[in-house]
């Protein structure tokens, strides 16, 4: 009997000796983002950030995703990711998920009409937030987008510039309704007033995104009949669903003088360009995953408690169908920082403290 109250008390010391920071899981966390800011510095748990995208699982969302996670993870951020197909409900309940999931940070993608209140919710409990595509107007929350205005303004002045000796007649690939297209529609119709263009004809279904390309690749099929060889010079497509949607209609119905001018892009998207008798002859984008890299970095400096904008526009790329066949045709999103200079690099608030945390966290 004394034995076995000698081993009990012997345990007991242990323990009370690990509790104390002799090497229990406390004292491991210890140090965790050293040298950042006092937000994080005094941190001795990893930091969790919840990505809720409400739009499709496409592959412009994978990038968004990936250049958020490996961000946040390269800064010692624990990333869950969700993404909730353009379904206003499914979003919210999600949100009201993450908002008790112990969070310390949030980043929505194309939030739309209910999600300024659940945002406004996650601040009023100290949850920092940033978004991308969602129009709210809520103290300290930093919105962020692509340059919607230069995205239009490219492509546009690229399709005017094919029709030197005419004004192009043009069929528009449009929908009301979500942020960037209503921004990009802003300089369309400078564009229209100022008669550098004549539309023919503007279209464009959305419907659950999840069949938006084939939607469009029928509502495109359907006008070729109305409008016989000669009578259409160009599609403007304003989302890179819609161009991969005309793509498809112009190779089947054997249209492809018509030609395409659009914006966004994926490796999808690249590969359609640079097809052999492709109409898709440009398309204006800025990249997706560094969108998702700076957004999580907008965030860690909220988090760090470091001032931060309130809105941030990133820039975008003209890519040519002809600089990537010169390429070797055979380009994706990851080489194309091979062909631009501009794509892919980016040291918007790229503080020396999160290099810092990267070497730390790749070690």
């Amino acid at each position: 009997m004394k034995k076995l109250l000698s081993i009990a008390l012997a345990v007991v010391m242990l323990l009370s000796l690990v509790a104390c920071g002799g090497g229990g899981e406390e004292a491991t966390e210890e140090g965790l983002y050293e040298g950042a800011p006092a937000g994080l510095a005094e941190r001795d748990t990893p930091v969790k950030v919840a990505v809720i995208r409400n739009l499709g699982a496409d592959e412009h969302t994978a990038q968004f995703l990936a250049g958020t996670i490996e961000e946040g993870t390269s800064l010692g951020f624990i990333v869950d990711t969700f993404t909730t197909n353009g379904d206003n409900a499914k979003f919210e309940d999600t949100f009201n998920q993450v908002l008790i999931g112990g969070y310390d940070g949030i980043i929505v993608s194309h939030g739309q009409d209910n999600a300024p209140p659940l945002i406004q919710q996650a601040v009023d409990e100290g949850i920092a937030v940033v978004t991308f595509d969602t129009n709210v107007e809520i103290e300290g929350v930093t919105v962020t987008a692509q340059d919607d205005m230069s995205l239009a303004e490219l492509s546009l002045s690229a399709l005017v510039d094919a029709y030197p000796d005419k004004t192009p007649k043009i069929i528009k690939m449009w929908v009301a309704g979500f942020p960037p297209m209503e921004r990009r529609e802003v300089v369309y119709q400078e564009y229209l007033k100022a008669g550098k263009i004549e539309e023919l004809v503007s279209i464009g279904e959305v419907g659950d995104f999840t069949n938006v390309a084939g939607l469009n690749a029928n509502a495109i099929g359907s006008l070729m009949a109305q409008y016989p060889v000669g009578e259409i010079d160009a599609i403007w497509a304003c989302w890179d669903a819609f161009a991969t949607g005309a793509f498809t209609a112009l190779k089947e119905n054997n249209r492809t003088e018509i030609k395409i001018f659009g914006i966004d892009v994926s490796n999808a998207d690249l590969q359609m360009m640079q097809e052999e008798d492709s109409p898709w002859v440009m398309t204006a984008a800025a990249d997706a995953k560094l969108v998702g890299t700076v957004n999580m970095r907008l965030l860690a400096k909220k988090l760090a408690g470091e001032d931060t904008p309130d809105s941030v526009e990133i820039p975008a790329t003209t890519i040519y169908q002809e600089d990537l066949l010169a390429a070797g045709g055979s380009v994706t999103v990851e080489t194309l920082s091979d062909v631009y200079d501009t794509w892919g690099k980016s040291d918007m608030f790229n503080e020396d403290w999160m290099k810092a945390l990267r070497e730390k966290n790749a070690k």
